[in-house]
């Protein structure tokens, strides 16, 4: 059994409702915006895992310079 999905389409003017199925362009259009959502949202993780990666990969190399959790606070801050 296939769901069916609906828009609702509401006229401001008169404020009557209209229910419709949508039409498989509209149901493709929506396929395809969660796609690009989803992408979106793997892309934005790993950014952000990189960035924290380049950060303690930083704080690492401070350290090894010899400074303090202090010193490098200080920097970072």
């Amino acid at each position: 059994m296939t769901e069916i999905l609906y828009a609702l389409e509401v006229d401001c003017s008169t404020g009557e409702v209209t229910q419709r199925p949508l039409t498989a362009e509209e149901i493709a259009d929506r396929e395809a915006q969660a796609a690009a959502w989803a992408e979106q949202q793997a892309a934005d993780a790993a950014a952000a895992a990189q960035k924290e990666a380049d950060r303690q990969a930083g704080i690492d190399a401070l350290k090894k310079l010899g400074l303090t959790d202090a010193q490098i606070s200080a920097l970072i801050g």
